[in-house]
């Protein structure tokens, strides 16, 4: 596999550094990616969803649609919302790499068939009703919320998401592709906390602040 053939250099030069503290971090990474990858998953897309928000926020501070550069009460919203993702994306996708094990170019576009027709529609309908039911907003609201939403998120979804998955489904071992997905989707998460929250931003007048 090419992933693993551009990893041997790294690999090598990892091996032959020696000492206490190299041997504790190799022994971290082996763990986060081992028996503890369900937790890594999971709070790393906690935290690159946090990351997502930020930077929108920060768009919206500078352009000047909020008074305050950050709210940390959405902050934390959004950080709950992404622990949610972790489980999902790790369970999903084991179970996807053991039912279509091939990286023949029929199964790889399968397998991102069933992502963009199972796992995308999922996580916009979790990441609504979770962000929304964290606000304190009833269920019907948060299906209008939904209705209002879904279509814009699902068209992006498109365009985004299926290069995306073919470098993954290609490339990656199945440890590493929850990580990578995390990476992308804090990009992602920028246009997402952007179609979530811009209907409570506004341009900034003296009586906002």
């Amino acid at each position: 596999m090419l992933a693993k053939k551009l990893l041997v250099p790294i690999r090598n030069y990892v091996k032959s550094v020696k000492g206490p503290a190299t041997n504790t971090v190799r022994t971290s990474i082996k763990n986060a990616f081992g028996k503890h990858l369900l937790f890594t998953n999971t709070w790393t897309s906690g935290v690159l969803m946090v990351a997502g928000d930020l930077m929108e926020q920060e768009i919206e501070y500078q352009r000047k649609l909020i008074s305050e550069r950050y709210d940390w009460w959405r902050v934390g919203r959004m950080f709950i919302t992404g622990l949610a993702f972790g489980p999902l994306h790790h369970y999903f996708y084991m179970w996807l790499d053991k039912a279509l094990p091939q990286r023949t170019l029929k199964v790889i576009s399968q397998k991102i068939l069933w992502d963009q027709i199972v796992m995308s529609p999922l996580c916009i309908v979790v990441f609504i009703y979770g962000v929304a039911g964290l606000e304190g907003k009833t269920i019907k609201s948060s299906t209008n919320e939904l209705k209002e939403k879904f279509v814009d998120i699902y068209a992006f979804d498109w365009c985004i998401w299926p290069p995306t998955q073919f470098i993954n489904f290609y490339y990656l071992p199945v440890k590493y592709q929850v990580l990578y997905i995390n990476g992308i989707t804090m990009l992602y998460n920028v246009f997402l906390s952007y179609i979530k929250h811009r209907d409570e931003v506004g341009p900034v007048t003296k009586a906002n602040i």
